[in-house]
């Protein structure tokens, strides 16, 4: 049901008992707030809220009173959607048969959906994001080229000069330790046995007697 409301500047169209919570319909009255006719139509065209339809229908009535008043010659797509919001409206109590004899609430929900038309240029009240500022260029400190002294150069060259070239080490044969020493062969002289001796004396005497 809706309900117009005519004031000096301004042209309220209001749905009363719309099957919807105030908080789902605010989702989308949100969107809509501060935005021309035809670009909030636009917006509830490709709504995906089921309540969008119902915020679209009080718009058109809104849109209709407007044109419809012989005193403003308003045209439809030049208004701007002044306000719009969503009050709470009665709750149905119902309930469900649930387990060992108990019950479960149901609270089907209804709202008032009010959207109030006016002249004058449309205001987005979406929030605006801060641009990014540009980084400030960082002034780099030039480089100083510091000039060469000429005592450090002429230290160099004297250190260089003052070192005694190395001496190229020469591979000397290393000394033979080995000597070729004739090999003594020890002449055992021989000498016979004190056993052969004492046959000999024995047989001696043995021809004696």
């Amino acid at each position: 049901m809706a309900v117009a409301e005519q004031e000096r500047d301004t042209v309220r169209a209001q749905a009363r008992w719309v099957h919807s919570s105030a908080r789902k319909a605010r989702l989308v009255t949100d969107l809509i707030r501060g935005r021309s006719v035809p670009e909030a139509r636009t917006i509830l065209a490709f709504s995906n809220r089921a309540v969008a339809k119902d915020v679209e229908k009080v718009l058109r009535s809104a849109v209709a009173n407007a044109e419809s008043r012989p005193d403003l010659h308003w045209a439809g797509d030049d208004l701007v959607v002044a306000a719009a919001y969503a009050d709470e409206g009665p709750t149905l109590k119902r309930w469900r048969a649930r387990a060992r004899g108990r019950v479960a609430r149901i609270r089907k929900r209804t709202c008032h959906i009010t959207i109030e038309l006016a002249q004058g240029l449309a205001t987005s009240t979406a929030p605006s994001v801060p641009a990014m500022a540009a980084p400030e260029p960082v002034e780099e400190p030039e480089a100083v080229e510091e000039p060469e002294t000429v005592d450090e150069a002429e230290v160099e060259e004297t250190e260089t000069a003052d070192e005694p070239e190395a001496v190229e080490e020469t591979e000397e044969p290393a000394a033979e330790t080995e000597t070729d020493e004739p090999e003594a062969e020890a002449e055992i002289p021989e000498t016979e046995s004190p056993s052969a001796e004492a046959e000999a004396e024995a047989s001696t005497k043995e021809t004696d007697r």
